[in-house]
């Protein structure tokens, strides 16, 4: 890949759709937060090179939950947020949708409207000093079961925010169905909010059948084992939902063993909206802008084709009309 198009690439408008807040901390704000905080992370959380050490799926999700527990107060948050989104403007991005989840704040001892105040003041922050564009999308956790996916469907409802534009659920796929969570993302998308569920990344094209055959989903979080399936790659082509594609997490989390296996390209070809995203950047080494020049040096994408990315994953952001336009036009 030339250096122009790499120059190119790093100036062009790009949008996020896929993240989660507590996996955007850098390992140096992990530290600073925990001192503020009179915390004591856990032993063996970073490597030599001042990485977070983990070396499969389940040491992958202790790193992930022992960098959250140091977080105590809305300013936390705010920083997260705030340093995200300044990381990600100063790769182009102009819009960025996050996860955040309720249940890992209360497992920490923060309430809802703690951790939400903090995002927010972090998002204004950013906009104000960046000029990027940041949402939310409030998640459930799959493998904390049915119940509790109901409970934060219904306070999220009870406490509407501008800010939130979604209801998402994350967690262990092997658990529970897509099916059993109908309740509550109908409660979330009956009070106006957009819905996207993970599928298709630890288990295959029947979990994304399962997902957009009983919620109200216009999106899929990740959604890449739907290649194996032809009729469900023509039927997302058909009702326009969108994949929120993270190449980078993919190889790092063995969905699949290379860049060169990766269904990228054919998930285009098929004529099926996508989105690039970087999941949770530090933890698989990777960053919204990486991810748009792998696009380029890895599955041989020109700048144009980019760009349509770019507008796509904008289409089908929860963001509103007004806005929508606005960084269409950004896009070019």
């Amino acid at each position: 890949m030339s250096k122009l198009l790499a120059t190119q690439i790093q100036k062009l408008p790009k949008v996020e759709l896929h993240s989660h807040l507590e996996g955007c901390i850098q390992p140096d704000l992990v530290r600073a937060i925990a001192a503020r905080n009179k915390i004591s992370l856990k032993e063996g959380l970073f490597t030599s090179d001042n990485e977070f050490a983990w070396n499969n799926f389940a040491e992958f999700l202790q790193a992930y939950d022992a960098a959250s527990f140091c977080l105590r107060k809305p300013q936390d948050y705010r920083d997260i947020m705030y340093t995200y989104l300044q990381q990600c403007a100063a790769e182009g991005t102009i819009y960025a949708e996050t996860f955040i989840s309720p249940d890992h704040a209360a497992a920490v001892g923060m309430s809802y409207a703690d951790m939400l105040s903090g995002c927010v003041e972090g998002i204004n922050d950013a906009e104000r000093d960046f000029g990027i564009v940041g949402r939310l999308i409030v998640s459930c956790i799959r493998h904390l079961g049915p119940d509790q996916a109901l409970k934060v469907a219904q306070h999220l409802v009870a406490h509407l925010h501008p800010y939130i534009v979604g209801f998402g659920m994350g967690g262990n796929e092997s658990m529970f169905t897509q099916a059993d969570f109908a309740q509550a993302f109908n409660t979330a998308s009956a009070a106006g909010l957009a819905c996207t569920t993970h599928a298709g990344e630890i288990l295959g094209p029947e979990s994304v059948w399962d997902a957009i055959n009983n919620l109200p989903v216009t999106r899929i979080g990740h959604g890449v084992r739907s290649i194996e399936d032809p009729h469900l790659m023509a039927e997302l082509a058909k009702r326009d939902i969108a994949l929120e594609v993270c190449p980078g997490s993919n190889i790092a989390l063995s969905v699949y063993p290379d860049l060169a296996s990766h269904p990228l390209n054919r998930i285009l070809k098929a004529g099926i909206s996508i989105s690039l995203n970087a999941d949770d950047a530090p933890f698989f080494a990777t960053t919204v802008g990486s991810e748009y020049q792998s696009g380029a040096k890895d599955f041989g994408l020109d700048l144009e084709q980019l760009r349509d990315i770019s507008r796509m994953a904008m289409q089908a952001s929860f963001a509103d009309a007004d806005t929508k336009i606005r960084l269409l036009a950004v896009i070019g």
